[in-house]
């Protein structure tokens, strides 16, 4: 048999390069991604408690006492309503801040970063510094009156009912500013005839933008949903840096739940549970949206 041309060999070699630099990768990822989706879906059937027991299968009744704690219960009623506001102020605040900046403001160049810095820093840095900001101690409250207004009263982050809404400031404050970057590039892709057409007609600036601008963003809207929806659910340095989940339950979440349960109550098999409870609500919301997308593309 002859010996292959050394022009095959090149372009045989030129295929095969990218998948043998990208296998590493892609093995890593099956493994320590979906292999530990497999893994955690399979300890919520077993009885473990501090290590893993392969040999003690509960079948669901880790769900069925996942749903019967208090603590489970509290913490889904948290992150509905963080979710919730999350989201929505989120959302029309990154629409309002997109809007303001596309009439072609002078300094637009120097907001943008300014808008998206928050976003640069981490959770735990974003949770630190608004924990000492809302502290009544050393933050607002403590400033406030040293300058005089003793009357002043700031003290969410210490109280079991206001509490969730000082996560919900602080997830706004850092998100908002990519929310609006999302927004900006979609009203920068609308094309400008249909405005202008639209303009001519007689169309005022509300209605031009309730009935053309909004409509035709989307999948803005869409895309920020799912990002913003993701980012809820698996919250969980932001409120152990703020509020570390107090005072007493008043800020847990599931994330902060599946910690607890897993590495501090040695109750694995639960805290798997509620792990794969969370995965879930998010392969809810991003299955429909991916199944969405890639219809559009074909």
């Amino acid at each position: 048999m002859a010996a292959p041309a050394p022009a095959d060999f090149r372009t045989r070699l030129q295929d095969w390069l990218p998948k043998l630099v990208l296998a590493p990768s892609f093995a890593v990822t099956i493994l320590f991604v979906y292999g530990f989706i497999i893994f955690t879906i399979f300890l919520s059937f077993t009885g473990s408690k501090m290590l893993p027991k392969f040999d003690t299968w509960v079948g669901w009744a880790n769900y069925h006492r996942l749903f019967s704690l208090p603590e489970w219960n509290i913490a889904l009623k948290n992150i509905a309503i963080f979710a919730s506001l999350y989201i929505i102020i989120c959302t029309a605040i990154g629409l309002m801040l997109a809007i303001f900046l596309d009439q072609k403001i002078r300094g637009e160049g120097g907001l943008r970063p300014i808008y998206l810095y928050p976003m640069a820093l981490s959770f735990i840095v974003t949770g630190t510094a608004w924990k000492w900001f809302l502290d009544p101690g050393i933050g607002l409250e403590n400033v406030m009156h040293q300058w005089g207004w003793e009357s002043f009263s700031f003290n969410w982050i210490k109280s079991n009912t206001m509490a969730i809404y000082t996560i919900v400031i602080a997830a706004v404050w850092q998100t908002s500013g990519f929310v609006m970057a999302m927004f900006l590039a979609g009203l920068r892709g609308i094309d400008n005839e249909i405005l202008k057409a639209a303009q001519i007609d007689g169309a005022s600036n509300w209605q031009l933008y309730r009935r053309i601008v909004i409509p035709l963003l989307r999948p803005a809207f869409l895309s920020a949903f799912v990002i913003l929806s993701h980012l809820a659910i698996k919250s969980y340095d932001l409120v152990i840096a703020l509020t570390n989940g107090g005072p007493g339950r008043a800020t847990a979440m599931p994330a902060t739940f599946m910690y607890s349960y897993t590495f501090t109550r040695n109750e694995m098999g639960v805290g798997a549970a509620s792990a794969v409870i969370m995965l879930m609500t998010i392969a809810a919301i991003m299955v429909p949206y991916l199944y969405a997308e890639l219809k559009e593309k074909k």
